[in-house]
């Protein structure tokens, strides 16, 4: 199972597999604060949408699946702060659980408050097994910010009226881009614009003159997407589990893996209407993608009108599906709060710095086979070139007890081995470097710089990147070329928002910066699952201290077996 953030709460979640796959059972501990205990049994569950019955993968019957809810300072964490056997994702830090077996997810919720979720982390069953983490603040602690009247979690999806796995299978098989979406989904229901589908429609049924907390995740596999709620506007609080300065737009842009917290202020008194709440996609490759839009509605609790039934039902303008510079915009107002109680602790000084490409590429077709990918090759995609192969074992475990021969090597690139114009004209080899685990070996505590440049091969394109076992501080971006010399004196060191999942933006760059403080195996990757399964990813092992607080404990006993 993987998590997407991390935190500092005592949280155990014990995950029962009734089928073979990876996920956790959760159970949180105590240091200082409490010990929250949830139960997740992993099952098959027939569910309708879109007219169509089918078989889903769904937690405690449930989808999506059920809250998480914990204090900082509970047993319970993202973090995942010295907790990296409880990390989640498959063949990195444990083995997928079996059918019939069960695993213990124990962590701690350090240095986070605000929203998380919680989701597989095996090929596609991300799909329909996801949920919501939600960090309060400590006891007698307040927000930064004005308390909310009532808090409302929004979760995007994406439903595929296929198997997922079944289309991630095929496309893998062919070298082809993978089946899209059939709809996107606002907790778990597509809504009134996609066929047979207005019985399935979340609303948001609200107070006049109060102020909500959304707290927003987006949980779809393939898509950033835009949201916008007709004639009102947000206060953007908080990003990834992390304060960030308060700013007002109309407009959402939310990646997979991402989460936002904002404030919405309801009219007063009640206007005779109620409102759209649309989001579609951002999408910036050449590849197809679902096109369509997923509607709620936003309801006032109106006394003094009789009905609502012939109220109009306002409607907003999204962006055009390729607006990169309204997302850059938007990027660009993140801000940490860097406050005594909410520093921004960025590594002024970089000790070790690298460089990844990221984006797509090809694979040769195997003989006698035909492929349906670029050229009549097959769809890849790399950092620095390497297209990451999973091991047969979990890396973790392969590390901790010093067997690494034959699961991994510790050659990953600091830079790309063959240097040329990223955002412009593409090579004309485009073959990635196949079949290898090649990792990143780091001391602890070092000061490290990535430097994240998107390429033009196969198509610029957007790609969320996430970090597990830190949260990162984005220190700079833009578009064209990183440069080295000129770039870095823009760096933001004073108040970069500080976050675990980043665009890297469409024919552009992003800089981050984090303290490797945490000893493990972490899973850096894209967090479009199509390119993940392609191989767009790669892994850190960060050393032990000297300390005995930072060195990785041994594992549990009930450690999932390959």
């Amino acid at each position: 199972m993987g998590f997407s953030g991390f935190f500092s709460a005592a949280v155990m979640l014990i995950f029962f597999v009734g089928f073979f796959m990876a996920v956790p059972e959760v159970v949180a501990a105590n240091h200082g604060g409490v010990t929250r205990h949830y139960k997740f049994s992993i099952r098959m569950k027939n569910i309708t949408r879109l007219c169509r019955t089918k078989s889903i993968v769904a937690v405690n019957g449930k989808f999506p699946g059920p809250r998480v809810v914990a204090r900082e300072g509970d047993r319970h964490g993202i973090k995942q702060l010295r907790s990296g056997w409880a990390d989640g994702p498959a063949y990195i830090t444990q083995c997928p659980i079996r059918t019939g077996q069960s695993y213990v997810y124990n962590f701690t919720i350090t240095g986070q408050r605000g929203t998380l979720f919680w989701h597989a982390h095996f090929s596609w069953l991300r799909a329909t097994v996801y949920g919501p983490l939600i960090i309060l603040p400590r006891r007698n602690e307040s927000y930064p910010f004005l308390k909310p009247y009532k808090q409302v979690p929004i979760l995007f999806g994406e439903w595929f009226n296929a198997d997922p796995e079944a289309v991630i299978n095929q496309s893998l098989q062919t070298g082809a881009g993978p089946n899209v979406s059939d709809a996107y989904t606002l907790n778990g229901l597509p809504g009134p614009l996609y066929n047979c589908s207005a019985k399935d429609t979340f609303k948001l049924k609200v107070k006049p003159g109060k102020t909500y907390l959304l707290r927003l995740i987006n949980a779809a596999l393939n898509d950033e997407l835009f949201f916008r709620i007709a004639n009102h506007s947000f206060t953007v609080v908080e990003a990834d589990a992390s304060y960030v300065k308060p700013f007002e737009t109309d407009i959402l842009v939310i990646a997979p893996g991402q989460t936002t917290n904002v404030l919405l202020k309801t009219k007063s008194p009640a206007p005779n209407a109620t409102f759209f709440m649309l989001a579609r996609p951002y999408a910036t490759g050449m590849g197809t993608f679902d096109n369509t839009t997923v509607a709620g509605i936003l309801e006032y609790e109106n006394p003094s009108s009789s009905s609502l039934k012939n109220a109009p039902l306002l409607k907003p303008v999204l962006p055009a599906f390729n607006a990169t510079n309204v997302v850059a915009n938007f990027s660009n107002k993140f801000r940490s709060l860097a406050t005594t109680k909410f520093p921004a602790n960025v590594p002024q000084k970089v000790e070790k710095k690298f460089f990844f490409t990221v984006g797509l590429g090809s694979n040769p077709c195997p003989k006698n086979q035909t492929c349906q990918g670029p050229n009549g090759t097959k769809f890849a995609a790399s950092m620095n070139n390497i297209s990451f192969a999973l091991p047969s074992t979990a890396l973790l475990q392969s590390y901790f007890f010093s067997k690494s021969n034959g699961v991994f090597t510790t050659d990953f690139p600091d830079f790309p081995l063959h240097p040329f114009n990223y955002t412009g004209t593409p090579p004309n080899n485009t073959h990635v470097i196949n079949g290898t685990t090649k990792v990143e070996v780091i001391p602890f505590n070092t000061s490290v710089e990535v430097v994240l440049q998107d390429t033009s091969i196969l198509g610029a394109e957007s790609h969320p990147l996430h970090l597990h076992g830190y949260n990162f501080y984005v220190v700079g971006q833009g578009f064209g070329n990183f440069d080295p010399k000129n770039d870095p004196p823009k760096f933001n060191l004073v108040d970069p928002v500080e976050r675990n999942t980043v665009g890297v933006p469409s024919g552009g760059w992003v800089a981050i910066r984090f303290q490797a403080d945490n000893p493990g195996v972490w899973l850096m990757h894209c967090h479009f699952d199509v390119h993940l399964s392609w191989g767009l990813r790669m892994a850190w092992i960060v050393l032990d201290g000297k300390l005995p607080n930072q060195k990785l404990p041994p594992p549990p006993s009930d450690l999932p077996k390959c």
